[in-house]
């Protein structure tokens, strides 16, 4: 197992949020945590980089336990966060925001690991010189799963990658986490959009007032009633 997350509580002072939360992910999978706004995805998100110490329950990566680690130790794990909204920095130019990924983990292959992102997104390689804040949203989205890439995660967790973009940029997005998949990391895909999450992972969780309301095989969860009518009005 390469990420274990068992009964995992966490909150704000004394705002509980998450509350008994397990979840897993297995070397090479695509998993989706799926749930409306306030379900309690950021907090997840948070605990599992070290932003945030959980009140209860445990997190193991990789065979260690990192449960309120440091987020810079855990980087260093290969536990890779791409956060919403981009969060890239606008002066920077594409190349030197990619080459800012490999600060922590993978220095020693920078080059080979920017070839291999340039690779991946090729518009990245046509505006390697272009100010990252003068990107559209698509292709700064694709910068920040860049930047992720250049540390050559294990898990790769990306935090609503489809957020603020158009309906065929939403098409394009979940199309490269398909080539994402192939090339290699976990992936963990934290999102709003139920359909096309579920299409892109193997299996998938439902957050719903912070507590697991739904988990399986992500075909399974597409079909079952009680998403359907909840997140998709049918």
């Amino acid at each position: 197992m390469l990420l274990e997350v068992e009964g995992l509580s966490a909150g704000y002072g004394a705002l509980a949020v998450l509350r008994g939360i397990d979840l897993s992910v297995e070397p090479g999978e695509v998993v989706a945590v799926l749930g409306a706004n306030g379900a309690g995805k950021t907090t997840l998100n948070r605990v599992l980089s070290g932003l945030l110490r959980p009140t209860a329950g445990r997190v193991r990566f990789a065979g260690e336990d990192i449960t309120g680690a440091d987020p810079a130790a855990i980087v260093a794990r290969g536990l890779i966060h791409v956060p919403e909204g981009r969060r890239i920095f606008p002066d920077l130019s594409v190349r030197e925001t990619l080459e800012l990924g490999s600060y922590r983990r993978a220095r020693n292959r920078r080059a080979s690991n920017l070839e291999r992102v340039f690779t991946l997104f090729p518009r990245l390689r046509e505006r390697a010189r272009q100010a990252g804040g003068t990107l559209s949203g698509g292709e700064q989205q694709m910068l920040a799963i860049g930047r992720g890439l250049m540390a050559e995660p294990l898990l790769l967790i990306l935090d609503e990658p489809s957020l603020g973009l158009s309906p065929l940029l939403v098409e394009e997005m979940f199309a490269l986490i398909a080539t994402l998949r192939a090339a290699g990391p976990a992936i963990l895909i934290v999102e709003q959009n139920v359909v096309q999450s579920l299409l892109a992972a193997t299996r998938g969780y439902v957050l719903e007032n912070g507590t697991m309301a739904l988990a399986g095989d992500a075909a399974a969860l597409l079909d079952d009633p009680d998403l359907r009518k909840t997140y998709l009005g049918l």
